[in-house]
């Protein structure tokens, strides 16, 4: 059974062919950290995070990058705004992430470069680039020549005239044309700044990728892949600066994945409609929200609301208790019957109409539909056993091999259910979520941050208070250069 991907770059749905199998390289756009990460970002990260559990289960050996931006217009401002340096902001919201995307069960990439850690390669690219002739330097900032690479737009199916008529373009007296765009911005007083053949400055957003995906996965890639929303500049950029240094093509497929939308607008931080990860996991089980997330075609808009996560929560439940029903029939008696039963064939049809699903596209709300028909089959079983409050051994057997598949899919591709326990029953598994200690992380930042001011203010009693009680609530403080650490301690 062959994978069939959706290649923004054709417009088609193509045979997957990795350039040297079972060997994937795949690179993934991360987040610029000058905030909390919202469930635009954890849609993107969930997906891809449950397209590589897919691969890596097809036999492929998958190595994953996913990047940090740490250095960008918006962290200078945050860190202007809070008087602090630019990288007080890059680790706090890293630090921030790294919390989000274990809450959420999004596996760490295999490399996590940040952009800060490759200013080198990153010069190498736009020397190259001048050298050969697609770049040119203007009173200290470097900028992309767009017409010297022909095939521009070919991502966004665009021409260029219709580029430079729609898009944000950030105008320049230092610009041969509109288009142009900048590899390296020259230094500004007070914002942070390197050392280059061009004076000191600081590269421009499209070219980091580009250096980091050269350095660690090669000059051509399985998959490059992120949102939307990315596809022009971001992407179109990425492509021009590759191909124009190597010659090669950049990436064989190109995925993205549908924006999140709030009322039908998207959810970003700029229009403050946006709803942090940690507040969703705060009232929800992650697994709710991954749930959500597959429910739609990963290329498809999906609409976050609260009434949506109220609806997949209903859902998430009646298939973690079908599941977690098998130790209450195991409780019944049990009786002799006879034959096969059918709910075997059931599993073995599920498991190959999963897969076919998922092949096609990665088509998960389709494979989820094939879940949930078997967990109808063994909710009737269940019934069934409870009515004549005896279970025969076949129907146990069958039963339990269902829960065996689908447990085994469900947490080692999609990343849910991991946390449950089969041999437990549902009663117990309710107690020891309520016994859980909730630890609400703003709460325990603003603590941090007072004991901050603090100790600056030389009040340090209060200082000692403050690191004893959250050491209580089994808070550990460390404190740094960089300012003070924390974290949870279980």
């Amino acid at each position: 059974m062959g994978l069939k991907i959706y290649n923004t770059l054709s417009g088609k749905l193509e045979e997957f062919v990795p350039l040297n199998p079972p060997e994937v390289k795949i690179y993934t756009c991360g987040v610029t950290v000058y905030d909390d990460s919202h469930v635009g970002h954890g849609r993107s990260l969930i997906v891809f995070d449950v397209f590589r559990r897919y691969l890596q289960y097809l036999g492929y050996k998958v190595k994953f990058i996913r990047n940090f931006t740490d250095v960008d217009d918006k962290i200078i401002n945050r860190a202007k705004g809070e008087c602090v340096d630019f990288m007080t902001i890059a680790n706090r919201y890293i630090a921030s992430y790294y919390r989000d995307m274990e809450s959420i069960g999004v596996k760490p990439a295999d490399v996590e470069p940040r952009v800060t850690e490759h200013i080198e390669e990153i010069i190498e690219v736009i020397s190259k680039l001048i050298e050969k002739g697609y770049a040119y330097e203007s009173g200290g900032d470097v900028y992309f020549s767009v017409s010297s690479f022909p095939e521009y737009g070919k991502l966004s199916k665009r021409n260029p005239e219709e580029l430079e008529a729609g898009a944000r373009i950030e105008p320049s007296e230092k610009k041969r044309n509109l288009l142009d765009f900048a590899l390296w911005k020259s230094a500004k007083a007070g914002e942070p700044a390197w050392d280059s053949p061009w004076g000191p400055g600081r590269p421009g957003w499209h070219t980091e990728c580009v250096a980091m995906i050269f350095k660690h996965l090669g000059e051509t890639i399985d998959i490059h892949a992120g949102g939307l929303d990315l596809v022009f500049p971001h992407h179109e950029n990425e492509i021009a600066q590759a191909e124009a240094c190597t010659g090669k093509p950049f990436a064989r497929y190109w995925m993205h994945n549908g924006l999140v939308t709030v009322g039908g607008q998207k959810m970003s931080k700029s229009l403050g409609n946006f709803i942090t990860l940690r507040e969703v996991y705060s009232k929800y089980h992650p697994d709710v929200l991954r749930l959500l997330v597959l429910f739609t075609h990963y290329r498809s808009p999906l609409d976050f609301s609260w009434e949506k996560m109220e609806e997949t929560k209903k859902a998430y439940e009646r298939l973690r208790d079908a599941l977690l029903d098998l130790e209450l029939l195991k409780s019944l008696p049990t009786v002799e019957g006879s034959g096969t039963h059918p709910l075997f064939e059931k599993v073995k049809e599920t498991e190959e109409k999963f897969f076919e699903e998922l092949s096609e596209d990665f088509n998960t709300p389709a494979s989820l539909s094939h879940v949930y028909n078997l967990v109808s089959e063994l909710n009737r079983v269940k019934k069934l056993a409870f009515e004549r409050k005896a279970i025969s051994v076949q129907e146990l057997s069958a039963y339990e091999y269902a829960v065996e598949s689908l447990l085994k899919h469900l947490k080692g591709i999609f990343g849910i259910l991991e946390d449950l326990k089969p041999e437990c029953k549902r009663e117990r598994v309710e107690e020891e979520r309520a016994e859980s200690p909730i630890t609400d992380d703003r709460l325990i930042a603003l603590l941090v941050e007072v004991r901050e001011r603090a100790r600056k203010a030389k009040q340090y009693e209060l200082a000692d208070y403050i690191r004893e009680e959250l050491k209580k609530l089994e808070v550990v403080l460390e404190d740094t250069p960089a300012g003070t650490k924390w974290k949870v301690q279980r």
